[in-house]
Parts: structure tokens; sequence; C-alpha cells
């Protein structure tokens, strides 16, 4: 059952000059393997970490280093997740994340879909 969509959109140049003008911000963003990519590559793992936050419905418990996109052998980008980031995806019940990342031109964009095994609680007074 999906449980949360997120996507999202980045201008590559203006990331790149965000990073250039605050270079810390890439150790707080990515992991060390993640910052050896190029600007438009990690655009994109920005955006992929961005639209798993909106899958997830909120930040609360997420922290940046703790999602990395790692491919697998094939190339399609994974999410690896570990630390308090992890535990509040299985809080959730997620049992998969899907995802999807594009770069073209000045723009890098990805797409995430959570899946539950089972239906998500409901919060009380919330009707279904």
């Amino acid at each position: 059952m999906i449980v949360g969509i997120g996507i999202d959109l980045v201008d590559i140049d203006r990331f790149e000059r965000t990073l250039a003008r605050t270079p810390r911000l890439a150790e707080r963003l990515f992991s060390a393997s993640e910052r050896e990519r190029k600007p438009r590559s990690l655009a994109a793992r920005y955006a992929a970490k961005e639209a798993l936050i909106k899958a997830l419905g909120g930040s609360d418990g997420v922290h940046w280093t703790e999602i990395e996109i790692t491919p697998e052998a094939s190339g399609r980008p994974w999410f690896t997740l570990s630390g308090s980031t992890a535990e509040v995806v299985a809080a959730r019940g997620i049992t998969t994340l899907h995802l999807s990342m594009s770069h073209d031109a000045n723009l890098a964009t990805a797409y995430v879909v959570a899946e539950a095994g089972h239906a998500p609680p409901t919060v009380p007074g919330e009707h279904a």
C-alpha cells in the first residue's frame, strides 16, 4: 500500500552556487562518498532526500547524512538509511522505498514512493 509520495526539483546552477558560498553545507547534506560526486549528481541526491522527506510527511527524526543514495550494480539508485532516519521509516511501517532520479539541462529531479505492508495507523479523530 502506498503511504507517501514525494517529488523535488533542483536548479543545478543555483545549487552549485549555494555549495560554493557555504562549503560546509555539503558535509551537512551528504555522506563522504556522496561528496565525491559532481554537482549535478549532488543536486539529484539533494532532490531525492527532499522527496523522501515529503514522502515521509515531514523531517522529524530524519538526518540528511543518514540518507545515502547508493547505486545498485545496474545503476538503479537506492536509499541506504541509518540511525534515527532508518528508525523513523521503520516506525511508520514503511517496508519499501522506490526512487527515481534524473538530471537534464540545468535541472535535477527525484520522485519517491513509500510503501507499507499494511495500512498506516490512523490518528484519533481523523476520518478515512
